[in-house]
């Protein structure tokens, strides 16, 4: 009806426009084309038969016009289509004409899909352009574009909503973790026994009990067992390249110092009472000269070593974002740490772990030489107690390798085995003296001195002791051995090279 309409209302347009007011068809309308109609079509505008506006746009068409219903339950429990809305261009609706299950009048979203949030992608659906699902950028993606995620860098994380990479917070061992806080509190009680032990020999230092345990060796030893403890507070301390460049000194040479020591002082008994078996010549390099130039002939070697790994290696500090790379960035951290394999750890603990192992074994081979003589059972005791401190550290150390905690485990476990290391030698070798020297110090007076003859008849006597403790009982051996040493010693005095106790 609305296109007979409008074709009407193009002629009518067309005749006024063309005959001006002539009655009936003039002679311009007898001959005209459709292209001409079509022009005065689409032109028209008019109301239509339901009383809404006709008219057609530059391409001819005639705006849509459509009635939007409702399918509704009435009052009367009828089911009827109920008119809501139209759209003539633009969508109008009566809101309050509607009604839903709910018995409200709100609207419901009726969409392919929904936006996607911050920090989630367009995955668009196939064979329908409009549509898509949104995935979450997980893990250290962020949302780089509407439909990608990208990797943040390596250093980076993911900020909060995802729209951006952010850096990875930086840490280190820090001096309140608990992880820090006991190796230092036993590291402080070392260094003061350790001082007080030194300030108590400085005192004491011509006493008797100080001459024999040897003073030279021993303030060597002190040191030792001193930079032990310290050494705690530069593994601990912020790592810069100054900082490293002392952990790589200081880390192997405590033991060093110690272990140097206990070596020299263990092979000193050694040869002194093999060599008493087969003469009674005094062995070479056995004054306390000769004994520190063998110590430090030893520590020169560790240093050389560390000089040697500067040359290759020079100190420098990294931050190492795998350690503390977990699934969840959130809790991602970097790391900051002297640039330090456990290799290269190994290595620089590696030449005082030998020495270590070489005084043990001479202090396994002196077991058996009378303690009135020297020192070598608390060596010996020291030895096995710190051999067995190391076999502990070694599983500790390497088998937290792929821990998240692997800093502050390997760390701490280091510090408190050099710790303890230093605490065995400290009580077994010098507590023992510093009592008698404090508490006790009537038995801190000269003792009758002994000739290297008789250090030989004791390593003799020793020796026969071990090869006839098979055949007879101990004390029947013991016996004989004493009685046969009163028999030998002449009673006329003799001069002999006077080698004093303290001094083995």
């Amino acid at each position: 009806m609305d296109a007979v309409y409008a074709m009407a209302h193009a002629l009518h347009s067309m005749h006024r426009h063309l005959c001006f007011g002539y009655p009936g068809l003039c002679p311009r309308m007898s001959n005209i084309s459709g292209k001409e109609l079509l022009e005065y079509i689409r032109k028209v505008k008019f109301n239509g038969s339901a009383g809404t506006p006709v008219s057609f746009n530059q391409n001819g068409d005639a705006p849509g016009r459509y009635d939007i219903f409702q399918y509704q339950i009435s009052k009367a429990s009828v089911a009827e289509y109920k008119v809501i809305g139209s759209w003539t261009n633009k969508l109008h609706l009566d809101v309050n004409a509607m009604r839903w299950r709910t018995g409200d009048h709100t609207l419901t979203a009726s969409v392919c899909s929904v936006p996607c949030r911050t920090g989630e992608r367009k995955k668009t659906v196939k064979g329908v352009p409009c549509c898509w699902h949104c995935e979450r950028c997980e893990g250290y993606h962020y949302q780089a574009s509407e439909f990608s995620c990208e990797m943040c860098p390596y250093e980076e994380r993911p900020d909060r909503n995802r729209t951006g990479c952010q850096p990875i917070p930086i840490i280190k061992l820090e001096w309140y973790s608990p992880w820090a806080s006991v190796p230092v509190f036993i590291s402080v009680l070392g260094i003061l026994a350790t001082s007080f032990v030194v300030v108590t020999f400085v005192r004491h230092n011509d006493t008797p009990i100080v001459r024999a345990s040897g003073r030279e060796m021993s303030y060597v030893l002190l040191t030792g067992i001193f930079l032990c403890y310290a050494i705690t507070f530069l593994m601990i301390a912020t790592p810069t390249v100054a900082v490293c460049s002392l952990r790589r000194i200081f880390l192997g040479l405590g033991m060093c110092f110690s272990h140097a020591a206990l070596l020299t002082k263990t092979n000193r008994i050694h040869r002194i009472f093999e060599q008493g078996k087969k003469s009674v010549a005094a062995p070479r390099f056995i004054s306390p000269a000769s004994q520190l130039a063998i110590t430090f002939s030893l520590i020169s070697v560790q240093l050389f070593g560390v000089f040697v790994w500067f040359a290759v290696d020079p100190p420098h500090t990294v931050v190492d974002y795998g350690e503390q790379r977990t699934s969840d960035p959130d809790k991602a951290r970097g790391v900051l740490k002297c640039d330090i394999s456990d290799l290269s750890l190994i290595c620089s603990l590696g030449y005082s772990i030998l020495l270590m192992v070489t005084c043990t074994v001479y202090a396994i081979k002196t077991r058996g030489v009378p303690e009135t003589f020297n020192e070598a059972k608390p060596i010996g005791f020291t030895m096995y107690t710190t051999c067995i401190i190391w076999l502990a550290f070694i599983p500790i150390f390497f088998g937290t390798a792929q821990s998240a905690e692997r800093m502050y485990i390997q760390t701490t476990t280091l510090t408190i085995s050099l710790s303890l290391s230093a605490s065995v030698s400290l009580g077994m070798l010098y507590m023992p003296k510093v009592y008698i020297i404090i508490f006790h110090p009537e038995q801190n007076v000269p003792k009758r001195k002994r000739s290297f003859k008789a250090i030989v008849t004791a390593a003799t006597m020793s020796g026969k002791l071990a090869q006839k403790g098979g055949d007879r009982p101990n004390g029947e051996v013991k016996t004989e051995l004493c009685e046969s040493m009163e028999t030998n010693t002449p009673s006329t005095k003799t001069t002999y090279v006077s080698y004093t106790n303290h001094a083995i």
